[in-house]
């Protein structure tokens, strides 16, 4: 189960390490786009923007469809909640430490002043 959690999350970190990725998952949560809209703003070609929309949809994160003659992208944030929740035990996990280091850093002040 650990190796298809780490596989999962792996995708999903890689999908949302690009910023063109993220604009198009940004642009999506007003409701479902074409691609032909969601391409529009990105300064590249076509079969290169495709790349990127499979690659979300790969992680999970979108899913399309035909409709016609064009392909309709939709967001599902349900495929980020992997990663919110790896992201919180780690935030937790440092907190921790950060705490225990704080007080240790207090007491050698304490313990310089005197």
């Amino acid at each position: 189960m650990a190796n298809t959690q780490h596989d999962t999350l792996s995708l999903l970190f890689a999908a949302l390490a690009d910023p063109t990725r993220r604009a198009v998952i940004d642009a999506l949560l007003d409701g479902p786009k074409p691609v032909s809209a969601l391409a529009a703003p990105h300064d590249m070609a076509l079969p290169s923007f495709l790349k990127h929309v499979d690659r979300l949809e790969g992680a999970g994160v979108i899913t399309t469809r035909k409709d016609g003659r064009v392909r309709l992208c939709q967001l599902h944030p349900e495929a980020l909640g992997s990663a919110e929740q790896w992201l919180n035990r780690a935030r937790d996990r440092w907190a921790g430490k950060l705490d225990r280091l704080a007080a240790h850093l207090d007491a050698t002040a304490q313990e310089t002043k005197q």
